[in-house]
């Protein structure tokens, strides 16, 4: 290289070692790299399937009793039954009761406010939540990719290297081997881990698009029926 012979051969052998020992430590910080983006990837995405799961009812049937359960009360002018109601612990985690004590909270209000207001809250207490886990898992599936072509390139530089300091002792096969196979494996690890999360990620995608729906169905039914009530009691 041109710089090369501006520098002292003493400088050119410290410029050696510190690119050697950099590119030693960047073999051992990638594979650390793609272990912790693997870690956070599935972390993520078994925190948001739990999540999706918890704010939803177990089936539709469970779904369907609790808005029957609300309609009758809220039929007989039970505002304060369904609030008990929602307050339940087995109900503390599902979105919908939430939902439903709020509106009952805020009944006063007119129907079309209390629809906006629940459309907010879902939005910031629940739906945002679930974006931002799922933006995680993006990233890592973004990421994984990344490093193990990282991984590639330093590996192709170590090999190349070897390469070209062996004009006069020889390759060495087993060095330059272990180079190219550093190469190919962060590549495969980075593959093998972007590919499950990106399928796990679409399955909870999918699993929250369901949610928002069963979400709209079941408070559009429910505050229905809270307009009916609020005509009744004359508010």
């Amino acid at each position: 290289m041109v710089i090369n012979s501006f520098l002292s051969p003493g400088m050119q052998s410290l410029a050696q070692m510190n690119v050697t020992a950099i590119l030693t430590f960047a073999d051992s910080a990638i594979w650390v790299a793609i272990a912790l983006a693997a870690a956070v990837g599935f972390y993520c995405i078994v925190l948001l399937t739990r999540r999706v799961k918890q704010k939803g009812f177990p089936g539709q049937a469970a779904e369907q009793a609790f808005v029957d359960d609300v309609t009758e009360r809220l039929a007989k002018n039970d505002f304060d039954g369904v609030v008990q109601l929602c307050d339940t612990p087995e109900l503390w985690s599902r979105a919908v009761p939430q939902l439903v004590q709020i509106g009952m909270q805020n009944r006063e209000l007119p129907v079309k406010k209390i629809k906006q207001l629940l459309g907010q809250r879902f939005e910031r207490d629940i739906l945002a939540n679930l974006e931002n886990t799922a933006s995680w898992v993006a990233t890592m599936i973004k990421i994984a990719p990344m490093l193990g072509l990282l991984g590639t390139v330093v590996g192709m530089i170590n090999a190349f290297k070897k390469i070209a300091g062996a004009a006069d002792s020889g390759i060495d096969p087993a060095a330059l081997a272990g180079d190219i196979s550093f190469a190919l494996w962060t590549t495969a690890a980075g593959l093998a881990i972007a590919i499950p999360l990106l399928t796990m990620g679409a399955s909870a995608s999918v699993k929250m698009g369901k949610l928002q729906e069963s979400v709209r169905e079941s408070l559009s039914t429910i505050l229905d029926e809270l307009e009916a009530a609020k005509v009744r009691v004359g508010r």
